[in-house]
């Protein structure tokens, strides 16, 4: 799906601000003013502005367009990595931070701003202690969800107790007994870890009106949605670095089907990968 953007000249001049503040009102159904967005057979979207674009504007449109505005716009699974040449996400001591540079950083607080809700697994939430909020770029928190199928998710970790946007713990019956602070929301897919499936996880998430999704870490569950079938388009940035040993990034048990689109980008000193997938349909039983 190409973005086919228009932009006649005129004195103003429509940069990376108003590209990004365009993108936000769009993505959450309120108009901008300064675009027109019409949707090609192909569901491109064609976004047509009065002002003259800067290149940043161009840049960032062609990046999150799709997103906001484009046929996936209401109901997608957005899954992000950041990881080295040598395909590692964290350092030895299971950390992901600092692997990938400032513009990525930036990229997938953006990322945050247009999905309804950001999903981390328990290594994520326990080894990093992200806020997974919009901190670094304008723009509402998503719901932030911490899947948690063992229960073995320290509760000091601060999605749990900063207060920053709401949180929902994902869980099992199993593991259902460990206590949460009275804030977090607490959401039971499956009986137990077995039976824990990223499917389930989306499906219960849409039921409670959370249809934009972004997984952003770490690589076991990001293989784990690609594997069910239930991720629309997959970001890997990756930094100009060698770590040697560590977490690997995806870690995929078949061959993954071909994709329907493939795009690149330049951020700052590292490359984005879109690797955008076809859904399969819900297996039986699912």
């Amino acid at each position: 799906m190409a973005v086919r953007l228009v932009a006649p000249r005129s004195k103003i001049t429509f940069d990376e601000d108003a590209a990004w503040s365009s993108l936000v009102a769009l993505a959450r159904g309120r108009s901008a003013p300064a675009l027109a967005v019409e949707l090609g057979d192909d569901g491109a979207p064609a976004l047509r502005s009065r002002h003259e674009m800067t290149e940043g504007a161009r840049a960032m449109l062609e990046l999150f367009a799709p997103l906001a505005c484009g046929d996936v716009a209401s109901d997608f699974v957005v899954a992000h990595l950041g990881q080295s040449l040598d395909g590692r996400i964290a350092v030895p001591d299971g950390t992901t931070r600092f692997i990938t540079g400032p513009e990525d950083i930036r990229h997938t607080h953006r990322l945050r701003a247009l999905a309804d809700a950001v999903v981390v697994g328990a290594s994520t939430t326990d080894l990093d202690d992200p806020e997974l909020t919009t901190r670094h770029v304008s723009g509402d928190d998503p719901v932030r969800v911490v899947l948690d199928p063992r229960g073995r998710v320290p509760r000091d970790r601060r999605v749990f107790n900063d207060g920053k946007a709401p949180t929902i713990l994902v869980t099992t019956e199993s593991a259902r007994r460990v206590p949460v602070p009275a804030d977090v929301d607490v959401l039971v897919v499956s009986p137990d870890p077995a039976r824990f499936s990223a499917r389930r996880v989306r499906d219960a998430l849409r039921a409670r009106g959370l249809e934009r999704l972004l997984v952003e870490g770490g690589g076991v569950t990001v293989s784990r949605f690609i594997e069910d079938g239930v991720v629309d388009v997959v970001q890997i940035a990756v930094a100009p670095k060698l770590i040697g040993t560590g977490a690997p990034a995806l870690v995929l048990s078949a061959v993954c089907a071909p994709p329907t689109r493939v795009r690149r980008f330049v951020l700052g000193e590292d490359v984005l990968f879109e690797y955008a997938l076809e859904r399969r349909a819900p297996e039986s039983g699912a």
